[in-house]
């Protein structure tokens, strides 16, 4: 089993879900946060007075899958959320050694 987290920009997120949901990822938590990469935030005028934006919002998206759902996951996202401009994101993927399931105490890939 795998995690993938991925921060994308947030108007992507509905597309991304449905590209994940037609591969058959039927799980996935969402978080807003905020961060900066390669774009090192912008500039915005309000009222006026320009100041710096330095974090911009981004949405973070954590899916555990078997490993047979990694590589389709990852194409899914990529495809999903590309916009071909900076700050379109990134994926990040990490082994997952045991998953509980709490209500029923499944474990293992039945869990997921």
């Amino acid at each position: 089993m795998k995690k993938i987290e991925a921060v994308i920009k947030p108007f992507k997120l509905d597309e991304v879900r449905e590209a994940l949901s037609e591969i058959g990822v039927n799980g996935l938590t969402v978080t807003e946060v905020k961060g900066f990469g390669r774009q090192k935030g912008h500039t915005e005028l309000y009222r006026g007075a320009e100041y710096v934006v330095d974090f911009l919002p981004k949405i973070k998206l954590e899916l555990v899958v078997g490993d047979d759902l990694v590589e389709a996951s990852m194409e899914a996202i990529i495809k999903a959320a590309h916009t071909g401009k900076i700050g379109d994101g990134k994926i990040f993927v990490s082994a997952v050694e045991q998953v509980i399931r709490i209500r029923t105490g499944e474990t293992g890939e039945a869990a997921v």
